[in-house]
């Protein structure tokens, strides 16, 4: 039955990035859309014109995929084939892996059993996201050099030395969030935050480090190439990036990567700083209101609840982040490297050395 049950934690976790994949490429299309006053896509269909109806965001989140994977993979002479095959799969396999340690909901009884709602329950979990992370560059590099392109090279440069710039700040943001609640482990933040100050307001990350989330998020959408991030990728400069060369299911591989580290980063800003799976006063019984009001709920009640409210915290920050991708200006390329050295690392250095004398002056500044 363990074996089972891991299993099933698995492919929900699995499930819940590629429906929340294919539900950011319609949110992106039509989002941008609205923002800049059009249409949008509102003429696929998967039939050809044979049903007397169009199914709307279903053949949106379908037609582009089946595309992509129709089309026919072409590869330059002067390309290293294994590398050039190999680059997409490095690129997104590490972040599939990552999702496994985000928490969806706390614990789930099953007959005798208690199920603890994470893919893979690692007390290091913290630790792992940032390996896993930085892993994810290679597919950048590698796909930049095998296609034995100019425009690819550059993207690829690109994209190393903007990850490699971020990620110091991204890692010094985590670090204050670990200082603060006392854990490496995803799964007791996010239950740490179920705890109330002053018996009213919940003890959510942000309460606590505002300063680490405007880090978080920043850098999480630089480490992803959004824009106005997305120089490895400008179009208006080397056409591509590293993926200029790309085509057919690979470059469908290299845009799902871009939407799950979308998703990643909501993930981690939702577990981290605002509550994750946490809802404001419910708990294992129910709803305990402050002023002594309470909901008795059952137990698997609470369960999908929780799942749900997860569910959409981590739609809005995906959202959020799109929102920011049609509404900023691409960044010139030296200030988008003076911005993460010179502003983003001296605040995150700064934010963690206070947050650890916080700690130290007071034991811990958190709810106990």
């Amino acid at each position: 039955m363990e074996v089972f049950f891991s299993l099933a934690k698995i492919v929900v976790a699995f499930v819940i990035i590629l429906q929340l994949t294919l539900l950011l490429l319609w949110v992106e299309r039509k989002g941008s859309a609205l923002i800049q006053d059009r249409v949008g896509a509102n003429r696929a269909n998967l039939f050809g014109g044979l049903l007397p109806f169009n199914l709307g965001i279903v053949n949106t989140w379908m037609a582009d995929p089946l595309k992509l994977f129709h089309k026919e993979d072409i590869v330059p002479t002067e390309a290293d084939h294994f590398l050039h095959w190999l680059a997409p799969f490095v690129a997104i396999v590490p972040l599939f892996v990552t999702f496994a340690v985000i928490p969806f909901g706390d614990v789930l009884r099953v007959g005798g059993y208690t199920i603890d709602l994470v893919a893979a329950p690692i007390p290091a979990s913290v630790l792992f996201v940032l390996a896993m992370a930085s892993l994810a560059v290679y597919g950048v590099v590698i796909g930049g050099w095998a296609s034995n392109s100019r425009y690819s090279f550059l993207g690829g440069v690109r994209g190393t030395a903007q990850m490699i710039s971020y990620e110091l700040a991204l890692s010094l943001s985590i670090v204050s969030v670990v200082l603060t609640f006392g854990t490496f482990d995803l799964q007791e933040i996010a239950r740490a935050q179920g705890q109330l100050i002053w018996g009213v307001i919940p003890a959510w990350g942000v309460f606590y480090q505002p300063v680490a989330l405007i880090l978080l998020f920043i850098a999480g959408m630089a480490e992803s190439k959004r824009a106005p991030f997305d120089l490895p990728e400008a179009e208006s400069e080397i056409v591509a990036g590293f993926f200029t060369e790309y085509s057919g299911s690979k470059l469908s591989v290299f845009m799902m990567a871009d939407f799950v580290e979308i998703g990643i980063v909501a993930a981690l800003v939702t577990t981290l700083f605002f509550g994750g799976w946490q809802v404001p006063w419910l708990g294992r019984e129910g709803f305990q209101f402050p002023g002594g009001f309470a909901i008795a709920l059952p137990s698997l009640v609470v369960t999908l609840l929780q799942f749900v409210a997860f569910l959409v915290k981590l739609f809005v920050f995906c959202w959020l982040q799109i929102l920011v991708r049609w509404s900023l200006p691409r960044m010139r390329y030296d200030h988008l490297m003076a911005f993460g050295w010179k502003r983003l690392l001296p605040l995150g250095l700064v934010n963690v050395g206070l947050t650890a004398v916080l700690v130290l002056l007071f034991d811990g500044w958190t709810v106990k």
